[in-house]
């Protein structure tokens, strides 16, 4: 067993955890990060699958997300727009897929005055909530006791304007079933984005890409440090000491520390032995917590054949088994990738089927959007990380119903010398690499002021 002594352990090698321990470094204070996985990223991950390089994990960067942007930026990174010209496809309730350009659906014009208003009203509602606060709200009790859908059918009798406005929140982002989280869980979402409005565009939530990839940085800020980032280290044991000092044990290695960072989805702390315990409060918010869960789709084709047809590659419907894709070619690759969603109780389903089913499934309900040739792609994969031992779903975890009204305010407080980073956390960036950047700094700077005091 080798053992360490360094200022602050960090555990697990995503970017917040990554972030924090390169602002450590900076202020001065030694480091170790021990990661679970055999890579570092945690949820971004950019791989080559028979030939193809695809983003696995996350991969946008929206014009909001100035943590990221930074990062970016001092990284040397450069990016590049998501690929938009043409017509968006949108398949309603009768199954037939309408052309469209803008940002409003090809509903009735009843249907379209309903979303709007009930967007116009959601902004309004949204613009009153503090994404790290959304629990000070006065009607946040309320708001929580709510369940998305059922706010939303108290609003209107339109079944497509529900599902077109449910699906921004719950299908695509929070990748729950709408009846399975509060309204105010669903405006926090929207309010880490800067608004409702902000949330449902694509063309803003979805701006532009990494060339090589997002994972990279996570694995430029791990090449700063070195031999201080260990892999296939799970941390089996966390001991702890009110007046300071913590002790992290994996398999091999044991890392005597001041403080410690749990950089981690809160899902995976059950994973952890911790001596003492955690206190009462954290070992109930915990079980009010859950990740959502998606297949990311990704189809390679010879030729972006759609932009052919005049199509942008962006396509939606509330309807299809696949409820959102998009134009996801990669920068310099003459081939074209598409790239569709598949979530919530669709995901359940889909792997009830065998893996030839599925694909045949998912493949369909692609077509239904792009046309026959959209069923022969060159290269298929699917980003299963319900499967992930060390993420448990995707995109990140929220809240059940009156979940976050409830311990949303004790959900980053430390507990004795742990102190906790991820974009789980996050307000602003909330489930975003830009989330998991903010918290990761937030966490560096308070032991750093602790270190000093």
């Amino acid at each position: 067993m080798r053992e360490l002594t360094r200022d602050v352990v960090v555990v697990g090698a995503g970017a917040a955890g990554l972030t924090a321990a390169n602002d450590l470094r900076k202020a001065g204070l030694s480091v170790a990060v021990l990661e679970a996985r055999d890579r570092v990223g945690g949820r971004l991950w950019t791989d080559v699958i028979d030939g193809a390089m695809l983003e696995i994990g996350g991969q946008w960067v929206s014009p909001d997300q100035d943590a990221l942007i930074d990062t970016l930026a001092e990284l040397g990174l450069e990016t590049y727009s998501r690929h938009r010209d043409g017509d968006s496809v949108y398949v309603g309730p009768d199954g037939a897929a309408v052309r469209f350009t803008g940002d409003v659906f090809p509903v009735s014009p009843d249907t379209e005055r309903v979303i709007g208003e009930i967007t116009e009203r959601l902004d309004a509602m949204v613009a009153e909530i503090d994404p790290d606060r959304p629990w000070a709200h006065p009607k946040a009790d309320e708001w929580d006791a709510i369940s998305w859908d059922a706010w939303l059918r108290a609003q209107t009798d339109d079944d497509e304007a529900v599902r077109n406005l449910a699906f921004a929140t719950g299908s695509a982002m929070l990748t729950k079933p709408t009846h399975a989280f509060s309204l105010l869980q669903s405006l926090l979402m929207a309010a880490s984005a800067g608004s409702y409005s902000n949330l449902v565009d694509a063309d803003f939530i979805l701006d532009k890409r990494v060339v090589g990839g997002l994972q990279q940085v996570p694995l430029l800020l791990a090449e700063r440090l070195g031999d201080d980032v260990l892999l296939g280290q799970a941390v089996r044991r966390l001991a702890w000491d009110e007046d300071g000092g913590v002790t992290a044990v994996t398999d091999d290695v044991t890392v005597r520390a001041r403080f410690a960072i749990l950089a981690l989805a809160p899902v995976l702390y059950p994973r952890i032995s911790f001596d003492p315990p955690l206190p009462r409060l954290q070992q109930q918010m915990h079980q009010h917590i859950s990740m959502g869960f998606v297949i990311k789709v990704h189809a390679v084709y010879d030729r972006p054949f759609w932009r052919e047809q005049g199509l942008s590659g962006t396509a939606f419907s509330p309807y299809e088994l696949s409820h959102e894709a998009y134009d996801n070619s990669i920068h310099g690759d003459p081939r074209g990738t598409l790239v569709g969603f598949v979530s919530d109780r669709n995901a359940d389903d889909l792997f009830r089927l065998s893996a030839a089913e599925r694909k045949e499934r998912i493949l369909e309900s692609l077509s239904h959007y792009y046309g026959p040739e959209a069923k022969n792609p060159v290269v298929y994969y699917e980003s299963d990380w319900g499967a992930e031992e060390w993420t448990r779903g995707a995109y990140a975890a929220s809240f059940d119903l009156g979940g976050l009204s409830r311990y949303g305010a004790d959900l980053r407080t430390p507990v004795g010398p742990i102190h906790l980073a991820c974009s789980d956390l996050a307000g602003a960036g909330y489930q975003h690499v830009d989330g998991a950047i903010r918290m990761g700094r937030l966490a560096a700077h308070a032991i750093v002021e602790e270190a000093r005091a």
